[in-house]
């Protein structure tokens, strides 16, 4: 990820390494806020840091073993280059942090999700050894006078509109993890969003663990349809939504999204599955039913609406008949975009106890079966869009080739989706240029900037 360009101090040298989801990297964003403030300098390679953070996530196994293989990997610098001081924070520092502080002698510091705060004071400290455990409970909640730096690019920004998640979903460590729904006033909201805006940021992406369950616990219940309209007020270029939970969405809010011109017209909302059976093993509240008429109905009144999703395959009971089923909604549906999950045993969640566990090579054929069937259905999308023009975000030079500008359509969510290369044609890095599309990939597609620039 981008990091601000500074200076190396010799005494003041960080490195962070941020794994996981947007909401961890823009704790992470808040973390070099206020270690800058302290005088901090964050450099690109971590050979030339003499702090070393890891930025940890645990909310799959996979995810989880990504983090530990990295922080071991970067306690080498301790062992061979500059760095004195190696802290893990985030989710596995949450959820394990008094095993890991056993068997991780090499870590100096061990922090929770909540007790990023407390770093700059650690490092401060000359007995490192004092106190290597900090974890409390999942209380933090950010405000617009938080520092926080933008390391998503220049162009675009997350706003973490709440904390927490009160669903209960059975498969799912995070509530344990980051505590319960805590949301951020509207008007604490706009301040943050405005000073994006006076930056540069063209494109503002609201998340947080269950987006559409913004305002429930607030006074008063503000609805995330009144936090939207709002912030619409403003003139960012695009306003995309993601980690919609799907609940019951009122005609207003849909007219809204139909409507407003810079509410991007893609919705993120996972659905985790479509066998009724595992629904309700999920503890996602709601049907199958529910979700094709909800889907049906969003595509009907948003034209052009791109939909993204996330799926589980190998839940525990799942059998061929459900995981069919799966398949056919996903070529009913067929959401511009997928994600889809082997599904992770997690101690201490609900589905951890339950029987009937599909066996690993299953669950890997299923996954690799499921994707390849979403990739059809992806480039049959791209494929609509070959010789259209499209409003482009230009990002910069491509990492393939210098020849190439490269940057995203409206349907396009940073880091997630695919890409628009841009190879003929003028075109300025941080513009929205209209980008006529003459060749689609798999995920990707290629065009030609046109000279009219978009508004």
């Amino acid at each position: 990820m981008p990091l601000p360009k500074h200076t190396p101090s010799p005494d003041k040298t960080l490195f962070l390494c941020t794994l996981g989801c947007p909401k961890n990297q823009v704790d992470s964003e808040i973390l070099l806020g206020s270690l800058q403030s302290e005088g901090w300098h964050f450099v690109r390679n971590a050979e030339q840091a003499r702090v070393i953070l890891v930025n940890t996530c645990a909310f799959i196994g996979p995810a989880k073993e990504e983090s530990v293989d990295k922080i071991l990997e970067l306690a080498q610098h301790k062992k061979q280059g500059r760095c004195e001081t190696l802290v893990v924070l985030g989710c596995l520092a949450q959820r394990y942090g008094e095993v890991l502080a056993k068997e991780m002698p090499e870590v100096d510091y061990f922090l929770g999700t909540s007790s990023a705060t407390q770093l700059a004071p650690l490092l401060a400290q000359k007995d490192k050894r004092q106190e290597r455990l900090h974890v409390r409970e999942p209380l933090f909640l950010q405000n617009a006078q938080t520092p926080r730096v933008n390391t998503l690019s220049p162009y675009s920004a997350y706003l973490k509109i709440a904390e927490g998640c009160d669903n209960a979903c059975s498969f799912c460590i995070i509530p344990k993890l980051r505590g319960p729904l805590r949301s951020r006033s509207i008007a604490d909201l706009l301040g943050e969003a405005e000073r994006l805006l006076n930056e540069g940021v063209k494109e503002l992406i609201l998340v947080a663990q269950d987006t559409t369950a913004y305002g429930m616990d607030l006074p008063g219940k503000p609805k995330l349809e009144t936090l939207l309209a709002q912030l619409s007020q403003l003139p960012f270029a695009w306003i995309r939504l993601l980690y919609a939970y799907p609940r019951v969405l009122t005609p207003s809010f849909v007219r809204l999204m139909a409507d407003t011109p810079n509410i991007a017209r893609y919705m993120d909302m996972p659905t985790q599955h479509a066998s009724d059976t595992l629904l309700r093993a999920m503890r996602r509240g709601r049907d199958s039913a529910f979700l094709k008429t909800m889907l049906a109905e969003l595509r009907e009144a948003i034209p052009n609406l791109v939909l993204r999703t996330s799926v589980i395959v190998g839940f525990p009971g799942e059998s061929e008949e459900d995981f069919q089923t799966l398949l056919r909604f996903i070529e009913e549906i067929r959401f511009e975009r997928l994600g889809a999950f082997v599904y992770s045993d997690e101690e201490g969640t609900a589905s951890f106890l339950l029987p009937n566990k599909v066996p690993s090579k299953t669950k890997n054929q299923r996954h690799k079966k499921l994707m390849l069937a979403q990739q059809r259905i992806h480039k049959t999308h791209n494929q609509q869009l070959v010789g259209q023009t499209l409003p482009v975000l230009v990002e910069g030079r491509s990492e393939e080739s210098e020849h190439l500008l490269v940057g995203r359509h409206e349907g396009q969510a940073p880091e997630i989706d695919g890409l628009v290369y841009i190879n003929d044609g003028e075109a300025k890095v941080g513009d929205i240029c209209p980008v006529r599309i003459g060749q689609a990939f798999e995920y990707d597609l290629l065009g030609c900037a046109q000279r009219e620039r978009a508004p």
